[in-house]
């Protein structure tokens, strides 16, 4: 099967510049080892998190029809994740963490569709269905978590990013590609954590969007909820890690009230996590959140709010106290008294109301940058924008007459308007000017020979964030990570071994209809395994689990004689052994190795 547009009118409506991410699905890559690890990581999950995750997890496996014997397929999830009004893309590993949150404001689930390999069964650091599909999908169901999922994207998609953020991505992403890749060097993988550890060390301030995605793990992604004393578990690195679900509810890993504080942990995706929030219900994220966006120059613009656009380095927009806004890359501003007076953008620039390109205004005219006053005029307690039609004549703010314009900021704008640009209300938000000099001090920002002037118009900058507020205005297909996930390479002893796990899935689908014939092909499979593949574990607690319905003590005892030497023999997955079996045997006195 391949999964790419299933059947969910969200993903129609997705931009071009989110849907430059989606990957197919091709269920027929999974193998039967792929299976069977989504079975052992599913039945163990649904048996210890019925008793301490939040009720809502166990309700949505069944709302968002995640099944524990077979990965699912996004055909199938798109399918009933429509009832609840949300949908679900495939996506290669990490994406940029915009995009990631944008998807979320479109009510999207991102799902990277590889799953970890057998070693990292318990957790890997790289994104797989495991940890999207079991984790965050079924969480989902709750329509008060839900929208608070849907509002954090809508808020965190417009966080402003730092320069460094990109290469902080990068460098995560390809050191979590590295750790989940089969035969990688402990070599690379050094230089790999090094190069994130330098990164870590040099951030600088925190960004908004590296607080806001330390919110987000601390939340959606490692959250706790309940009570301090005795909590449960919501978030999806927690519901999809077989490890670290038992571990965060032990002494060890430290509880700690959610609040905004938690914008300044940062944390660490290839380690354990040594500290977890706790929220007291769902409506409390989203209290902490709107406190967050308070602060964001979302919010507040001003000079802050530009500046954090400047250092960016990308392009972002500005809103004026008239609703007009500029997209593009922010490179200077001129202040006087803690205020903006004039800013700069360089290069492709677009103007926009209302997050709609204005006509006659998009980046092919703007395409040399663009740069405007804000503010009063000086001696004129009336601001422009609020100016009637009276108003502008006796100020001489009139079409084909020449004009000097003296701001408070000491820019002066001198030239012969040829038009203004009117918002739905009426106010002028756009003064275009022909033969226009503009000035600051002795300073020339402005001259005549560079043609049309347009002057954008606003008191204030109220606000600031991400990305252009038009997204038609820019071409934004061409931010997909410099990295591509390695997939595990083929060889005659895999294949091997995956044929043993095929075989042993169609007994478990054929077992009802015979089981003289069922017991003879899985004592030949033990043979070849305990033979040929000896360090394998996974398999044999597959086979037991179908021998317990088939009655056979004889070839039950050879297998768990088996696994009692594979334990000594590979202490690290003992405890994954004795898991399945506990699971399989549910506290019987049976077994005894």
């Amino acid at each position: 099967m391949n999964s790419l547009i299933e059947e969910n009118p969200l993903i129609e409506k997705l931009p071009k510049h989110l849907r430059q991410f989606i990957k197919p699905q091709n269920y027929s890559d999974y193998t039967a080892v792929n299976q069977a690890v989504w079975r052992y990581v599913m039945r163990k999950n649904v048996d210890y998190l019925s008793k301490v995750a939040h009720y809502s997890y166990l309700d949505g496996l069944q709302k968002t029809g995640i099944e524990t014997d077979s990965i699912p397929s996004m055909y199938g999830m798109n399918r009933i994740l429509a009832e609840i009004g949300w949908a679900a893309v495939a996506v290669d590993g990490f994406i940029p963490p915009n995009a990631f949150m944008e998807f979320q404001a479109y009510k999207v689930l991102v799902i990277a569709s590889d799953i970890r390999q057998l070693e990292h069964i318990e957790y890997t650091p790289a994104p797989d269905i495991i940890h999207e599909g079991a984790g965050h999908a079924p969480i989902i169901a709750n329509p008060e978590y839900a929208e608070y999922l849907r509002r954090f994207g809508e808020i965190g998609c417009k966080a402003i990013s730092s320069h460094k953020d990109y290469q902080m991505y990068e460098a995560i992403r390809l050191l979590s590609i590295l750790k989940e890749a089969e035969g990688t060097s402990q070599e690379k993988i050094d230089d790999a954590e090094r190069a994130v550890a330098e990164l870590q060390n040099n951030m600088g301030e925190l960004s908004e969007m590296a607080q806001i995605r330390n919110l987000h793990w601390w939340t959606v992604e490692y959250g706790l909820i309940g009570s301090v004393e005795n909590p449960k578990i919501y978030g999806a690195g927690l519901l999809s890690s077989i490890g670290e679900s038992a571990l965060c509810m032990s002494e060890h890993v430290k509880k700690i009230p959610y609040d905004i504080s938690a914008a300044y942990q940062s944390f660490d995706i290839t380690t354990l996590q040594p500290q977890l929030y706790v929220t007291p219900d769902f409506s409390h994220l989203s209290y902490v959140l709107e406190e967050f966006a308070d602060k964001m120059a979302l919010r507040t613009g001003g000079l802050s709010g530009i500046n954090k656009l400047i250092s960016s380095s990308a392009v972002g927009t500005i809103e004026l106290t008239t609703g007009l806004q500029i997209s593009g890359t922010f490179t200077s501003v001129l202040s006087k008294g803690g205020k903006p007076v004039y800013f700069n953008t360089t290069g492709e620039t677009a103007l926009s109301y209302r997050e709609k390109e204005l006509v006659g205004h998009g980046k092919l005219i703007h395409s040399d940058g663009f740069g405007s006053p804000i503010g009063k005029l000086k001696g004129i307690n009336l601001a422009i924008e609020d100016m009637s039609p009276k108003d502008l004549k006796a100020y001489n703010i009139v079409e084909n007459e020449i004009v000097k314009l003296e701001f408070e900021g000491n820019i002066i704008v001198q030239g012969e308007i040829i038009t203004g640009t009117r918002n739905v209300h009426g106010k002028i938000i756009l003064i275009s000017f022909r033969n226009c000099t503009v000035t600051h001090e002795k300073n020339v920002l402005f001259q005549p020979d560079w043609g049309i002037y347009d002057m954008a118009v606003g008191k204030k900058i109220v606000s600031a964030f991400s990305g252009p507020a038009d997204n038609s205005s820019f071409d934004l297909i061409c931010t997909v990570p410099a990295t591509k996930t390695i997939k595990t390479q083929k060889t005659e002893e895999g294949n091997e071994l995956e044929d043993l796990y095929a075989k042993v899935k169609s007994v478990r689908s054929s077992k009802a209809v015979d089981v003289s014939g069922c017991l003879t092909d899985l004592e030949a499979i033990f043979n070849v395994l305990k033979d040929k593949h000896p360090n394998d574990w996974l398999l044999a607690v597959e086979i037991i689990e179908l021998l317990i319905d088939l009655e056979s003590k004889q070839l039950l005892d050879q297998i768990l004689f088996h696994l009692y030497h594979l334990k000594s023999k590979r202490p690290e997955i003992a405890h994954l052994i004795t898991d399945g079996l506990d699971l399989i045997f549910k506290g019987s006195p049976y077994w005894v190795y």
